[in-house]
Formats: structure tokens, sequence, C-alpha cells
């Protein structure tokens, strides 16, 4: 493995980019010299943990520090830095979904494919075993079915947690389906091939409790056409306190079926004539896709990044797509 060292600055220090920030710690390439967030006490913690210099200003700390990398963790209403780091040409990695702005979305993914600019998207599931052995018996058995999605409680504040200042606000987050259930589309194109239609409904005005600024949905059903001919129905939902939600994504093919339960994406596949398979989630998944797009720039093995930006793209495509059905009550073609 080489020896060289790749110098890293973070834009966004909260929760998730923190996630990143231990991951890279454990890889031994991986040197953490800048942290921005409009938060500068976070930015300093970051970086009196990690070392480096904090900064409040992305455009700034572009100027005064040598990157190699950017990890970019923003709220999806927050994004366009990624156009100063294209015409810098420094590689970035960004959480998902890349934006709530499709036409910004839509520059960005042109610049990075102009440029030629190597990048990654945080669909971390892309990585795990079992995903990749279900896509894999899933190519000569077209999936004709899929089901998934997320259900949770009622989003509440919570000590020392910023997520719901912004999560609960739709022109910032663009509601569940496209902040949280991003996971469940994305993988549902990664193992399906791609979306041509989309059709949502959803419910507001029923949940208890929510903070004085929420006004997302409280839940909504989303139903995609596939090019291939399969369809799906995915759902979102925060209002549900009782328990027995979750996370869960269920493919169904001619001879295979595979059920994907809890936030790891536990995998148990069954086929016609054959013993069912068990394979767990892993639990240090972002480590995982963080090694990946550290070798990828350390190599130029561009084979190893499983969701590059303008892929990031087409799921955010779909979910925007479905907000604008929410919206219209129409179906919207992506054709």
């Amino acid at each position: 493995m080489s020896e060289r060292k790749v110098r890293i600055g973070f834009i966004g220090c909260g929760g998730i980019a923190q996630q990143h920030m231990n991951a890279l710690s454990n890889i031994p390439e991986s040197e953490l010299v800048a942290f921005c967030d409009i938060d500068i006490e976070r930015a300093r913690a970051a970086a009196k943990q990690h070392g480096g210099r904090a900064f409040d200003n992305a455009e700034t700390m572009l100027k005064e520090i040598e990157l190699d990398a950017v990890w970019i963790s923003l709220p999806p209403h927050a994004h366009g830095i990624e156009l100063k780091l294209i015409e810098r040409g420094i590689p970035f990695f960004v959480e998902k979904p890349v934006g709530l702005d499709l036409g910004l979305i839509r520059e960005i993914a042109s610049a990075v494919e102009e440029k030629g600019l190597l990048t990654s998207v945080g669909y971390m599931n892309r990585y795990r075993r079992g995903i990749n052995r279900a896509r894999e018996l899933l190519q000569d058995d077209q999936p004709i079915l899929i089901l998934g999605g997320w259900i949770g409680g009622t989003p509440r504040p919570r000590p020392g947690v910023t997520i719901w200042r912004w999560w609960v606000e739709k022109d910032k987050s663009g509601g569940q389906f496209h902040e949280q259930v991003t996971h469940t589309v994305d993988l549902a194109r990664f193992l399906c091939g791609e979306v041509v239609e989309v059709h949502a409904f959803s419910a507001s005005g029923l949940n208890k409790g929510a903070p004085e600024n929420y006004n997302i949905e409280d839940a909504s059903v989303v139903n995609l056409k596939f090019a291939n001919g399969a369809v799906a129905n995915l759902w979102a939902c925060c209002a549900a306190n009782a328990g027995g939600g979750g996370v869960s994504l269920s493919v169904y093919a001619n001879r295979t079926t595979v059920l994907f339960t809890g936030w790891e994406h536990n995998a148990r596949i069954m086929r016609v004539g054959e013993d069912t398979i068990e394979i767990a989630g892993e639990p240090n998944i972002f480590e995982i896709e963080d090694r990946a797009f550290m070798q990828a720039i350390l190599t130029g093995d561009r084979t190893l990044i499983k969701s590059p930006y303008p892929d990031g793209a087409k799921t955010a495509e779909v979910t925007l797509a479905a907000n604008k059905s929410m919206e219209t009550g129409k179906p919207v073609s992506l054709v």
C-alpha cells in the first residue's frame, strides 16, 4: 500500500461528517488537515480532535490550505461549493442527497464529467456484501417487484443534535423521502436499473408533537416504473411512534427473493431449489466506502467507486420527481 498521505478537508462538521472523520482516522494514508462549518465551534472541536485548522468559510479554507480531497456533509439546500472544488480540480466525496436544486445538481454533474474529476457520493449501502451478492444474482433473474422504505417516529429536538433544525423543513431537507429514503431509491436503481416514471402521494397534518418549524410530509408512498419493466412501491413515514417500523427493502424476481432489514441491510437471499443465504450487514460501512474513495485517489482506479457524482445525481432526479408528483398529484416522466 502506498505511503503517500492524502490531505483531507471537511466542509460540514456535523454528525455524519464525524462518522467519516472517525473512519478516515483508521486509514493510515489519510491526513485530516482542515475543517469548515458555519458553527465555528464545531469546526474547532473537530480540529482539536483530529489536528488541523478550523474555518467558518469554505472558500477561505480552499484558498489557505492545500488539499488533495474534500469530504462534503451539508444539508440538501446548502450545496454549490462543489463548483469551486471542480474549478480547483480537487476530488470530493459528498454525502447524499447531492442537493435540492435540480438545476444546480445537473450543472455540477456536467462540470464533473467535463473535468473528469474523481468524485464519490455517500450511498454507502452499495458497498455492502449482501447488496452486491444480490445484484450478481439478479443479473440473470430480472427483478419484478421492489418494496421498501424508512418508517420512524416523530422528529423531536435532542440535546447536542442539530439535524432537526433543518431536516423538518421542506425547503431545506426536501422532506424525508428525498433526504432519507434516497438510500432505498438508490439501491432500487443499483439493483434494478433506471427509473422512467414516478407517481407519489403524501399525508400531512397528522403528526403530533413535532417541532414548530416542522412542515415536511408525515408519510409518503412513491411508485416507480423502471426501464426494464419492474415496478416499485417505496414509502417514508416519520410519525409512527409505537414501533414496528425501521428500514427495509424487499426485491422479488422470478427465481429469487431478497429481503434486506435494518440500517445495516442484513440480507436474506432465497432462491428456488437452493438453501437460504444469510449475509450480515457491515457495521463499519462508512470506513468501507471511505477506504474505497481513498484507494481510488491513491491508485486512480475509478472502478472502486460505486456511486460517482453523476450517478448520485440520477438518484436525486428520482426523489425530486417524487416531490413534484406529491405537489401536483400527477405522474412525472423521467424519459
